[in-house]
């Protein structure tokens, strides 16, 4: 039988939530457990997709095509089990899902209501979700709940869980409360009255947390921990202190040290072999102890929100962890270089751009990409920033005056980018769209195994095949492949059926690959991802040639 962690949140959201239970989830796969994770959002949208990144951060896709929630990007960077669309749902799905077994007469004439209906339709998502991962044979899933305790939107899925608690028995579930202790003098003294109310609330509506995780600007004292345990009526070896590191790879650490893998075990009655964190200790060994410092601009047009490019700003700390470097990224609004030019790149190891919609900032994006390949400096682009590579060189290598995407510009006399109206999803069935289409579940998606061409530096890093996960709308025009490849552009990949454009390559510059995929996806502190380690290795290898 599959045991539960419940995670909930307190006083304010956005504390770690999500970097905290994946990181129980990894101490606890160290002890050899087998650890699946869910997501529970309260908001009404069907999924994140459609979102604005300015709110709900990064879209993190899944290998079967699915758009959830950026804390699933956590988990799978944390743990090796891999996110489905089963672990990550929203209320809108939820509703969805209850109104069409109305609609069908599955209640048989009885009033749909938020309790039973509603709460049984969670609970079957929250089981349905933990049995997908190691062919429902998994011994723990840890289930965070999203938002805070006193939100309208969570109470349903507080309850549910509530309900689940009563049928499953004491021995198969823990309730964990993440909430903050704030400082508010300037003598650093932490006010725990925030955390007695949150816990009370959750009592309120009757789950009595296990554990509180107090999440502060340092270490808890055991004073303070002693006040909160009175108050919380939880035991003081179960309010764990949760401060401020400057790296979320310290946090199993920061949660092992005190024993929260035991006590998690203890009330679930099992005894596992002993955690191993060596690998963490050593990640996180190596990310203090770098041999040298790159400099990377992203150029991008969410970066006042850096949550909108979670998975990549992780993707390149990764490639940094495994090239013994320190890669500081340097966040450039796109639309800055529209207003002032390029002298922005000065001084900048290398350039990356990333995917996006809307056509704010694009001809600023286009402009760093003419930068990056003029002066030699090694380019990454991915997704949008490919597509634009495309139109960048179109533009100024091929001759194809004002060249667009007809996201930017339907009208434009050399499309080469176009939305493409019919393609085979990752299962093989065909998919259709047109401009019209909703924009919401309309995208390539999901991950797809590619040829690769030999002898291209794709190959090298790759190999014969790639496989990897998309989230786009818009393609490289095929009409406009021929003049492209004969001006000097190497499409190094594309897929097998439509012979749509995944990778294209420059000749003669240091490093310059544009990927449509989204390679980030599935990069992990543990490995890191070949493309990342190969683009950083690379701008390492440029500048040390350069500085002698």
């Amino acid at each position: 039988m599959i045991k539960y962690i419940f995670i909930t949140g307190g006083v304010v959201s956005s504390l770690g939530k999500g970097v905290t239970a994946a990181s129980l989830a990894a101490i606890l796969e160290s002890r050899g457990l087998r650890v699946t994770m869910l997501k529970l959002d309260p908001y009404i949208n069907v999924d994140p997709g459609t979102m604005s990144p300015f709110q709900h951060g990064e879209v993190f896709v899944t290998e079967d095509g699915a758009e959830t929630d950026l804390d699933l990007g956590h988990y799978e960077r944390f743990i090796s089990t891999k996110m489905t669309r089963l672990n990550n749902f929203t209320t809108g799905q939820i509703y969805d899902s209850v109104i069409k077994k109305e609609r069908r007469g599955d209640y048989l004439g009885n009033t749909v209501q938020v309790i039973p209906h509603i709460t049984n339709e969670i609970q079957e998502f929250i089981v349905r979700g933990a049995n997908n991962s190691f062919e429902g044979n998994a011994d723990i899933a840890i289930v965070e709940i999203g938002g805070t305790v006193g939100d309208i939107e969570s109470l349903p899925f507080l309850e549910a869980a509530r309900q689940m608690s009563l049928s499953l028995g004491r021995s198969n579930f823990v309730f964990m409360h993440l909430t903050l202790v704030p400082s508010v003098s300037s003598f650093s003294e932490l006010k725990t009255k925030p955390t007695q109310h949150s816990v009370q609330k959750l009592r309120e509506i009757g789950i009595f947390p296990d554990v509180i995780l107090c999440r502060a600007s340092r270490r808890i004292s055991s004073e303070e921990r002693a006040k909160i345990s009175m108050f919380s009526n939880v035991p003081i070896e179960s309010v764990i202190s949760v401060w401020n590191v400057d790296s979320i790879y310290k946090v199993p650490s920061v949660l092992q040290e005190q024993r929260v893998d035991d006590i998690v075990c203890s009330t679930m009655l099992i005894n596992p072999e002993p955690a191993d964190l060596s690998i963490w200790r050593k990640l996180v060994d190596r990310i203090e102890n770098p041999s040298c410092d790159i400099d990377i601009g992203m150029i991008g047009k969410y970066t006042d929100f850096t949550e909108s490019y979670k998975s990549l700003i992780e993707a390149i700390a990764h490639a940094g962890i495994h090239t013994n470097s320190r890669v500081n990224i340097k966040y450039i609004n796109s639309e800055d270089i529209e207003k002032n030019g390029t002298d922005l790149l000065k001084n900048l190891d290398g350039i990356l751009v990333p995917g996006g919609f809307g056509n704010r900032g694009i001809e600023g994006k286009i402009m760093a990409i003419n930068y990056a390949r003029e002066n030699k400096i090694p380019f990454l682009g991915i997704c949008l920033g490919m597509q634009l590579a495309v139109v960048e060189f179109a533009r100024n290598v091929a001759g194809l005056k004002n060249a667009n995407s007809t996201e930017f510009d339907a009208s434009t006399e050399f499309p080469v980018i176009a939305l493409i109206n019919e393609w085979k999803d990752i299962s093989g069935q065909i998919e259709r769209r047109s401009i019209n289409s909703d924009k919401g579940g309309t995208l390539r998606k999901g991950a797809q195994s590619i040829f690769v061409m030999k002898n291209t530096k794709t190959h090298s890093i790759y190999g014969d095949s790639l496989y990897e996960r998309h989230r786009h709308r818009y393609e490289v025009n095929n009409n406009y492949l021929k003049c492209l490849i004969d001006s000097g552009l190497i499409v190094s990949a594309s897929t097998s059926s439509e012979n749509l454009t995944e990778v294209i390559e420059i000749k003669d510059h240091p490093w310059f690959i544009g990927v449509q995929f989204h390679p980030e996806f599935t990069s992990t502190p543990r490995n890191g991802h070949p493309l990342f380690i190969d683009y950083v290795r690379a701008i390492i290898n440029k500048k040390f040639i350069k500085s002698i």
